[in-house]
């Protein structure tokens, strides 16, 4: 399978030998080259290609090498640029350096000097947006790294994904919360041809209306009050590599239209600016909710879902798919006891029953919460059914079918600290499951009815499986 090819070198020089020179140089060391004259037509090569580096004399015929690191800067700050200047004109270089050039060659330019000279730059590139994707990695929330179960829906949803993966469409991942949306998104990335990109996800319900713009396209500096510095967006930071956005159906309709054209063009200004960036950027989207009826309902743009759904692929609840609920719960239990250093629990029959009997409105999401609370929970070698606190769960999900005291539905086992902890959390469960079902699943009047932060909300729902 192929794998993305590094960014080309953008070589802005007028003099034609010395450009064939510099190019050929390059390209036996496997760089691809961008060759512009003067310093219109580097401003152009720079919008319509994105180059990874940027190597340019300082005097040229129209413009000059300072309009070219101007330029380079504007479009991305981390942009390495390296000036070429007469022996005589060091000054020059010097001045450059101060504007933002990385490094300077002095002409004539040995050829081993300067590949040493791009071969270093390119790792510095590598490192900048490495240590960016690594800040965002960290932040991201836990998941299990591999597809877990035999169902045969589940096999034919892996079955698309790998056909999917070969291609460069946009894809839609369909499936209620908790399923594991983000988790085949990433087996996606990581079975496409862009593997050695980067996997840049942000979840568009989880950032306030006002700041997911900027999240996505990123700001110029002095672009809204505390805008002390340019910032990359989401779509920037994916460049050559797969995009996630994550419950895409709660998007704004002021920035569908926006997103709509990045998706189209592969291209977007950042807020406050001017300049139209130009990204390689796959695209996988996910939902919950049906955007279909979203459209129909005048919620949704029609033309952002066609351009969505290009090859929707959706992923089954939990409950559609028991025979798999033993092996995940399998699954999380090793890994929670290998992070916890606990050795390795055992299932006594009456935990896997009631695993097996209950719904899991929460899906895989909730499935792995339970069974990492049993494992904290469990101090002997076995998970039994009093760890799991599911038949309490399974009280909240129906009315009960007589009048019954509600003292008979509280699972009063354990210390007093186990049990207070217990019906607080069922509580509170209970309490925002209701409050956002008032709210028609608007999340942000629902903390406000709360009266609670929203990022807080958010980290609750994830914790029980609500979202």
């Amino acid at each position: 399978m192929s794998r993305p090819a590094a960014p080309p070198i953008l070589l802005v020089e007028d003099k034609d030998s010395l450009r064939a020179m510099l190019r050929h140089a390059l390209e036996a060391q496997g760089h691809s080259v961008i060759e512009a004259r003067d310093q219109p037509e580097a401003v152009q090569a720079l919008r319509d290609t994105r180059p990874g580096i940027v190597l340019s004399d300082l005097r040229l015929p129209d413009g000059d090498g300072f309009g070219v690191l101007r330029a380079a800067k504007e479009l991305d700050p981390e942009l390495p640029v390296i000036v070429m200047t007469a022996f005589g004109s060091i000054q020059d270089a010097v001045a450059a350096m101060k504007e933002g050039a990385l490094d300077f060659l002095a002409k004539p330019v040995d050829p081993d000097h300067l590949l040493l000279m791009v071969e270093r730059a390119a790792a510095q590139r590598r490192m900048a947006m490495e240590n960016i994707l690594l800040k965002e990695e960290l932040a991201s929330r836990r998941g299990a790294p591999t597809i877990v179960g035999e169902n045969a829906r589940l096999k034919q949803v892996t079955l698309a994904l790998h056909r999917a993966a070969a291609t460069d469409t946009t894809v839609l991942v369909e499936g209620e919360s908790g399923t594991g949306k983000e988790l085949f998104a990433r087996a996606l990335h990581a079975l496409s041809p862009r593997a050695d990109g980067p996997f840049v996800a942000i979840n568009c319900a989880a950032i306030p209306e006002t700041l997911l713009e900027t999240e996505l396209f990123g700001h110029e500096k002095g672009a809204f009050t505390g805008a002390a510095t340019r910032k990359p967006g989401k779509f920037e930071l994916a460049h050559r590599g797969t995009l996630f956005l994550d419950e895409i159906g709660d998007l704004p309709l002021p920035l569908q239209a926006k997103i709509l054209r990045a998706l189209e063009e592969k291209r977007f200004e950042r807020v406050g600016g001017t300049v139209s960036i130009q990204v390689d950027v796959r695209v996988v989207a996910a939902t919950n909710r049906n955007l279909k009826a979203a459209v129909a309902a005048r919620q949704y743009r029609e033309d952002l879902y066609f351009r969505l759904s290009v090859f929707p692929i959706t992923v089954p609840p939990l409950r559609d798919r028991p025979e798999d609920i033993p092996m995940l719960a399998r699954y999380f239990v090793d890994r929670y006891c290998r992070d916890l250093n606990k050795k390795p629990l055992l299932f006594a029959s009456s935990a896997v029953d009631e695993m097996q009997k209950y719904p899991w409105p929460g899906n895989v999401r909730e499935l792995q919460n339970c069974m990492e609370r049993a494992v904290i929970l469990t101090e002997g070698d076995t998970i039994h059914g009093h760890h799991l606190n599911l038949s309490f769960r399974g009280a909240s999900l129906s009315a009960p079918a007589v009048e019954a005291s509600p003292w008979e539905q509280i699972d009063l086992s354990g210390s007093m600290s186990e049990m207070q902890r217990r019906i607080l959390a069922e509580a509170e469960q209970r309490k925002i499951a209701q409050t956002v079902k008032d709210a028609a699943g608007n999340k942000g009047r629902a903390a406000e009815i709360l009266q609670m932060p929203y990022k807080l909300l958010i980290s609750k729902m994830r914790e029980y499986g609500l979202e």
